[in-house]
């Protein structure tokens, strides 16, 4: 197929300028960028794993200052309360009556900086807010904004006193992205906008730019579902679900280092992003290499290594990485 040769619509122009501006402020993170609009898009949450000072903060902030939806940050900690994220009852001895008090869980855009460092109350109340887009507090459940992203963050360093996420939970997040330090010429673009940045007093983003209206994402979302997949394609992402589950077909060795396999969840997730992988590209189609582009951080943490797949150095990352390598292109 050729790709599309009648003009952009407005909404690909409206989110490739949105991508140019979150590039220009957010140097050396292109993937994590691409990430966080393919999220949006796909209507999922993103887990971010990398070293600290590489962006992941700025990134999410950078991205919720261009939209029109409000932001929230939650530093997560050993000693942090389900309520101090889903809010909590307030007694109001005037009215006599408990009044409900949202927490940040509330917010459009929710970001969950270092949630393996939260006990695991903390991050179960968080995941079933993903998961079921609500929140019960006492007797009353209340529905989350229609709008609802979370970005979370995780520090692979410094593994003492923190909480793993479970894979069962692990499996809430749309995508898992782990990210590396930039480029030569991306960090020495870095240090030339914070020299331009300590010597000028900016005008804040949200004032000098006009926010993304919500309906443009919802827009931008029904968009991406009417794209073209066409059935061989289809059938390549089921057949990388499938060959997790059962990598014999392909390979006995590999067979025996994966332990689970990806969920119906992954397949659905891999359409998804696929999808707005190619919409972001401009295309109204769907091909095999946006499928193969976005499975590693669609299903590395899907795919679980057996004990001896970890006691050989193999990781969920390594076995997508197998499977994309025995999996034939359509």
């Amino acid at each position: 197929m050729d790709a599309r040769t009648d003009p952009p619509s407005r909404l690909h122009v409206a989110f490739g300028t949105l991508r140019d501006q979150l590039s220009a402020e957010i140097v050396g993170q292109a993937e994590l960028i691409e990430r966080l609009l393919i999220a949006l898009l796909a209507d999922g949450h993103l887990l971010v794993e990398g070293a600290p000072g590489l962006a992941k903060t700025s990134a999410i902030r950078a991205l919720a200052a261009r939209l029109d939806a409000a932001f929230a940050r939650v530093q997560f900690t050993p000693d942090l309360l389900p309520a101090d994220l889903t809010g909590t009852e307030v007694w109001r001895p005037q009215d006599g009556r408990f009044e409900f008090q949202p927490g940040p869980i509330f917010h459009p855009l929710l970001l969950a900086d270092e949630i393996n460092r939260a006990p695991a109350k903390v991050q179960s109340a968080l995941l079933e807010a993903m998961g079921e887009r609500q929140v019960t507090v006492g007797r009353q459940t209340y529905p989350l904004p229609p709008l609802f992203l979370v970005m979370a963050t995780q520090n692979p360093i410094e593994q003492e006193g923190t909480f793993p996420l479970p894979e069962a939970q692990l499996d809430r997040f749309l995508m898992y992205l782990r990210i590396g330090y930039p480029a030569v010429a991306a960090e020495t673009e870095i240090l030339r906008l914070a020299r331009e940045r300590a010597r000028t007093v900016l005008q804040p983003v949200s004032d000098a730019i006009d926010r993304m209206p919500i309906d443009d994402v919802f827009a931008a979302r029904a968009a991406v579902l009417d794209l073209h997949l066409a059935p061989p394609v289809e059938r390549y992402i089921i057949e990388l679900v499938l060959a997790s589950r059962d990598a014999g077909r392909y390979d006995p060795a590999l067979a025996r280092r994966i332990a689970w396999g990806a969920s119906p969840r992954g397949s659905i997730a891999l359409e998804r992003c696929a999808r707005a992988r190619a919409w972001l590209a401009g295309r109204d189609f769907v091909t095999p290499e946006d499928v193969r582009a976005i499975a590693p951080d669609v299903l590395r943490h899907r795919v679980l290594p057996s004990y001896e797949a970890t006691a050989e150095g193999w990781d969920g990352d390594r076995l997508v990485h197998a499977l994309l390598d025995k999996v034939p292109l359509p």
